[in-house]
């Protein structure tokens, strides 16, 4: 088995896509891209956007010749969108490429009205149904029934992870749970995986409370001890704060605890939380988000920062 996390916070942007190949197939995850469209009042710096292009392009070039796409939810950092910003992947750009591959998708019945409403465009612009397959099993495939995303029970509705296993090795995409339900933590630990991918906590925001904090770090601890390798990324990693998360729970459980630049042997780029430094250093004109949106600008005097540099 061979993973690839191809977009993710510790890479640059929104998301929580990857690839996984087998002996005979290619699976890709949650195809899809965004960046944080406002953070400390600022729209992307313009080498984020950057980095944004070059994640579209790997997400794109994996659906060539990928055999099944899997669909955990369908917020606009998971999914291709029919009403793209200049800064998500747009779903005319993939429609050919989704006629091919087989689609495991999360159902409708408990998104919100938006997310429902993005369910049916997106299906109708594809020409494809997306049949849902909670709590199903085919081949090596599993999908779990519907998990919170986040906490029980709020607005955000829920997701579905998802397990492989080949050759006596098992993978769990898990994707925006964000430690924050005790149930979807049993379940992964009941696949017995040796690797998952995950979505930690979102820390960054001030309405995380302490309780709710505390009971992220426990489930963390929980699941750390039980996997012999554990990504956390997505939301944990839009703050500085969420590297030390990672590095602590490490070093409480003496287990692998790492963000998808680590596994990747990449270095750690979570632009997000660069926002305002990126801004003092690489000023940007006023008006080049519109400019750029209106394609009369490009990224091409934002690639290279700090040793980055975006081919």
């Amino acid at each position: 088995m061979r993973i690839k996390v191809l977009g993710t916070e510790s890479l640059g942007v929104r998301g929580l896509s990857c690839t996984v190949e087998t002996r005979n197939r290619k699976i890709i995850f949650d195809p899809g891209v965004a960046l944080g469209y406002q953070r400390h009042g600022l729209l992307p710096h313009p080498f984020q956007v950057a980095i944004g292009e070059r994640v579209r392009q790997e997400i794109m070039t994996a659906l060539k010749d990928c055999t099944d796409i899997v669909i955990s939810h369908f917020h606009g950092d998971h999914v291709p969108l029919v009403n793209a910003n200049p800064y998500q992947l747009a779903a005319h750009q993939v429609a050919s490429l989704f006629q091919r591959p087989c689609l495991w998708c999360k159902g409708i019945h408990d998104l919100s009205s938006a997310m429902a409403k993005r369910y049916r465009h997106l299906s109708e612009f594809l020409g494809r149904t997306f049949s849902n397959v909670e709590g199903q099993k085919n081949s090596m495939l599993s999908f779990s029934c519907p998990v919170p995303h986040g906490e029980a029970n709020n607005r955000l509705g829920t997701v579905m992870m998802t397990r492989i296993e080949d050759e006596k090795v098992v993978f769990v995409h898990a994707s925006d749970i964000q430690l924050l339900d005790g149930k979807a933590i049993s379940q992964i630990l009941d696949w017995k995986p040796n690797i998952v991918l995950a979505s930690g906590p979102p820390i960054y925001l001030k309405s995380l409370s302490s309780r709710k904090r505390r009971e992220a770090w426990n489930n963390a601890i929980k699941l750390a001890r039980g996997v012999d390798t554990l990504i956390l990324d997505h939301h944990l990693l839009r703050c500085n704060e969420g590297y030390r998360f990672l590095d602590d729970l490490s070093s409480m459980t003496g287990n692998k605890v790492i963000c998808a630049a680590d596994f990747m042997g990449c270095r750690r780029c979570p632009l997000e939380a660069w926002r305002k430094r990126l801004y003092r250093e690489m000023p940007v004109p006023k008006n080049w988000h519109k400019d750029y949106g209106r394609r009369k600008v490009d990224t091409g005097h934002y690639r290279d920062w700090q040793g980055w540099k975006v081919l």
